[in-house]
C-alpha cells in the first residue's frame, strides 16, 4: 500500500472577511468540501466563537457546527472551538465578562493537534482582520501566529471596495500571503456589482477564486463546486 500524501499535507489557510455577516463560515464549509472531494482530509477550526446558546452542560455555536458537518475528520470539540462565549458580542468582551483571557498559544496548540490528524485545515476567523481578541491581540496576530495564507471573503455590496482594499493592504503589511479571496453577492439590491468585481480583480494581487451568487440559504456544496482551489497553491 502506498504511503504518498498530497503536499497539502498539515496545509491550511485562514478564513477572514471584509466585516461581520459577508459569508465567512459559508466559504469555510465550502473549502472543507471541495478539499475533502479532493480526497483529502479536511477538519475546520473556529478558534474564537461568541453568539453562542447553552446546550446541555456547555454552549453551542452554529459556525462551529456547520465546520465540523463539512469536514470529514473527526477531532475534539475543544480543540475545533478552543474559545466559546454566549453573549452575541465582540470576542475579548465576551471573555472578559466570562473571566477569561484568549490564549493565542492555546489556539496554536489546538491547531497542531488537528493538523497532525488532517491534510488540510481551514480556521474561521471572528468579524473582519482585525477584530479585538484581548490586550494587546487581535485576528491579524492571531493569523500570523498560525502563519497561514488568508483568503478574503468580500461581501458585496456598498462600501465593499475600500473594506477590500483596506483589509487586502493589512495582510500584506503584516507579512501574510494573501492566497485568494472570494466575491459574495449578499447584497441583491447592489449597483454595479459586476463593475466592483472587476476593480478588485485589478487591484487585489492575490486570484479570485470564486462568485457566490446571492442566496437566501446558500449551499455549501453547491459553492464548494465554484471554488477554483488550485489557484490557492
Amino acid at each position: 500500500m502506498s504511503t504518498h500524501r498530497s503536499p497539502l499535507t498539515t496545509h491550511g489557510f485562514f478564513v477572514t472577511g471584509t466585516d461581520t455577516g459577508v459569508g465567512k463560515t459559508l466559504v469555510a464549509c465550502s473549502l472543507l468540501r471541495a478539499f475533502a472531494s479532493r480526497g483529502l482530509r479536511a477538519v475546520g477550526m473556529k478558534p474564537v466563537a461568541s453568539g453562542a446558546v447553552p446546550r446541555g452542560d456547555g454552549l453551542v455555536h452554529d459556525d462551529v457546527e456547520k465546520l465540523i458537518t463539512a469536514g470529514n475528520v473527526a477531532a475534539p470539540r475543544e480543540q475545533v472551538n478552543p474559545y466559546c462565549f454566549e453573549p452575541p458580542i465582540a470576542p475579548h468582551i465576551a471573555a472578559s465578562g466570562a473571566g477569561m483571557r484568549i490564549d493565542l498559544d492555546r489556539i496554536r496548540q489546538c491547531f497542531g493537534a488537528l493538523a497532525a490528524r488532517a491534510d488540510v485545515v481551514i480556521v474561521e476567523g471572528i468579524g473582519g482582520f482585525r477584530v479585538p481578541l484581548g490586550l494587546g491581540i487581535d485576528t491579524a496576530q492571531l493569523a500570523a501566529r498560525l502563519a497561514l495564507p488568508l483568503v478574503l471573503v468580500v461581501g458585496l455590496r456598498l462600501g465593499c471596495l475600500n473594506h477590500a482594499l483596506l483589509t487586502a493592504e493589512a495582510v500584506v503589511n503584516r507579512g501574510l500571503k494573501l492566497a485568494g479571496w472570494v466575491a459574495n453577492h449578499i447584497d441583491p439590491r447592489m449597483a454595479a456589482a459586476e463593475e466592483n468585481v472587476h476593480a478588485l480583480e485589478s487591484l487585489i494581487a492575490a486570484p479570485l477564486i470564486a462568485r457566490i451568487a446571492f442566496a437566501a440559504t446558500p449551499d455549501p456544496t453547491a459553492v464548494a463546486a465554484l471554488l477554483v482551489t488550485h489557484k490557492l497553491l
